[in-house]
């Protein structure tokens, strides 16, 4: 009997068309022998994907080609059940070059270069090691081929395989993979960079990248669903016996705060306190780029991820106006007239839903190839509660990286509305350098940070910083990944923030616009105020979690210097 199933599609509804396929099979023998689909016996034998493990997973087209076969999850066939692999996961390497050397010297020939492969063949490599290892020891005990066969299966020491496997793993990593004979893991990086999650009680075990995901599709409370922990994995023997085990000895933890601000849904309790915390903390900026006017002030949002530290702001604007309810009723009790009460019990923030999205798109993912068309048609405006000429209008943003769909379309659409200012507020900071473990920001040019700092260089009489800093970027490709640093930093070193954000205003406000612009960015302290337990801030601080980080920036330099489009990685 067939034991590992799997079916991928890239159709526009993936998800329907992969549970059709299913189901389909299903089909045939409710209409002629119904009797067999209360026989579970009979339809793990004769029927795909019934069996006791389930692996899936959603991949978007971000780099390389978006084809079947960069879908995972990934296959190592053989004809002994406990050699034969699947993995999928949400990973990035850094040092794919140096895995691929290893490979080679073992006399294997991967067929391209990229980390689903490498990872692949590294884990196939130690499997097919340890399964000679204990092939070789129960042959000289005597047992037959067909006994020892079993004895793999019972043997298999899945820790060990995944210890040998991940030694020189440089990145960010939750790989879930599935033996053969029902074994089953999920392992997650030493610095915990990529998220990973999991349940467990007597009849079940689940893991996910997301913890809603978990809650949702199994209706289990928030408390009940735990982390994997840095440098573990989660062991599922086919005979049902669950460990989490060390396969690296765990560091610093760095876990991904770009995750918390854009990329997991919004739905995790935590991740929600996380968002609306990131918009109170904007308001003093706010209220200072406005002078508190309130009364000629219209807050909205650029849906959909802005969407709830929108509402964060929003109690951050009510708390402040009761500060001063406060304050005025205690210092002016007396001299208030009625009017003047009035006026202040009435205070509010006036806050409008303005800018509307009209594709279900994000456009952040959209390959590149597709963004530029795409972003001019995703969004609409609401018309008529702007008072033309007079009112600012803040929009809050989830995070600015490319500056693309603020330039190309939010910007002029809301310009529209004929306000006398645009306030445009990412809840995240500066996107300085690139990301290497997982979310699609590798080149460096693609940052409007980036391209603001050059020009700030080149307009102050300090191009010098340009090509000295390639120089070194250039030379710290030729040593160790080890005792490489970050030699980016300099080019933003001789400005302020807000120096750079002034510098994104031009840059981002597309001709024509009559209201004045003005970007204002949440500061990295305040980033770490709002995500306590999620350091990993690279892509702000330049501050990578692990060596290979900062080799891929200085990649990346090189490479927009010289005119390469290509990743870093």
């Amino acid at each position: 009997h067939r034991y590992i199933s799997r079916y991928r599609s890239m159709a526009q509804n993936a998800v329907a068309d992969i549970f059709g396929y299913v189901q389909n099979k299903f089909v045939g023998i409710q209409n002629e022998t119904p009797e067999l689909m209360q026989d579970a016996a009979w339809l793990k034998a004769n029927v795909s994907f019934i069996g006791e493990v389930l692996l899936g997973h959603l991949r978007y087209g971000t780099h390389g080609q978006n084809s079947i076969e960069n879908c995972h999850p990934f296959l190592r066939q053989n004809n002994w059940m406990t050699r034969n692999l699947v993995i999928a996961g949400n990973f990035n390497m850094t040092n794919v070059d140096e895995l691929l050397e290893q490979l080679y010297e073992l006399g294997q020939h991967p067929k391209e270069q990229a980390d689903t492969v490498t990872v692949l063949e590294k884990i196939g490599h130690f499997l097919d090691d340890e399964n000679q290892l204990l092939f070789d020891e129960y042959k000289k005990e005597g047992l037959d081929n067909v006994e020892i066969t079993h004895k793999i299966s019972d043997a298999l020491d899945i820790a060990k395989i995944l210890k040998r496997s991940a030694k020189n793993w440089d990145g960010g990593y939750a790989i879930s993979g599935i033996v053969g004979n029902g074994d089953a893991f999920v392992l997650r990086d030493p610095s915990g960079i990529r998220p990973a999650f999991y349940y467990q009680d007597d009849e079940i075990v689940v893991a996910a990248s997301e913890r809603p995901a978990i809650q949702t599709a199994f209706n289990i409370p928030f408390r009940d669903v735990k982390e994997i922990q840095p440098g573990h994995a989660l062991i599922v023997k086919k005979n049902g016996t669950v460990t989490q085990e060390i396969f690296r000895e765990p560091e610093e933890k760095r876990a991904c705060s770009f995750e918390r601000i854009y990329f997991s849904r919004g739905s995790d309790a935590e991740i929600y306190r996380e968002r609306k915390h990131l918009g109170a903390l904007l308001c003093k900026q706010i209220l200072d780029a406005v002078s508190a006017d309130l009364k000629n002030t219209v807050f909205s949002f650029i849906p959909n991820t802005a969407e709830v530290s929108f509402y964060g702001m929003v109690e951050g604007l009510h708390s402040y106006i009761r500060q001063v309810q406060k304050d005025t009723l205690i210092n002016r009790k007396d001299s208030l007239s009625d009017e003047q009460l009035d006026e202040l019990l009435s205070m509010n923030p006036r806050v409008e839903k303005l800018a509307i999205k009209d594709v279900k798109l994000r456009t952040f993912i959209t390959q590149d190839a597709d963004r530029q068309d795409m972003v001019a048609h995703v969004y609409d405006t609401t018309y008529g509660v702007i008072k033309n000429d007079t009112d600012t209008l803040v929009a809050v943003d989830d995070s600015i990286v490319r500056g693309t769909t603020l330039k190309q379309s939010i910007i002029k659409i809301i310009d529209r509305l004929h306000p006398k200012r645009i306030i445009i507020v990412s809840s995240a900071p500066q996107i300085r350098y690139p990301d290497c473990y997982g979310i699609d920001m590798s080149k460096m040019g693609q940052f409007v940070a980036f391209e603001a700092a050059i020009q700030l260089l080149k307009a102050k009489g300090l191009e010098h910083i340009i090509e000295e800093v390639y120089q070194k970027c250039k030379a710290s490709l030729l040593l160790p990944k080890e005792e490489i640093v970050n030699h980016v930093k300099d080019i933003y070193r001789p400005f302020t923030q807000e120096e750079i954000s002034a510098q994104i205003t031009k840059i981002i406000t597309p001709d024509n616009i009559k209201a004045e612009v003005k970007v204002i960015y949440q500061t990295l302290d305040n980033l770490h105020v709002a995500c306590p337990n999620h350091s990993g801030d690279w892509y702000f601080s330049g501050n990578y979690p692990t060596p290979g980080g900062n080799k891929v920036v200085n990649k990346a330099f090189v490479n927009w210097k010289e005119g390469n489009n290509q990743r870093a990685y």
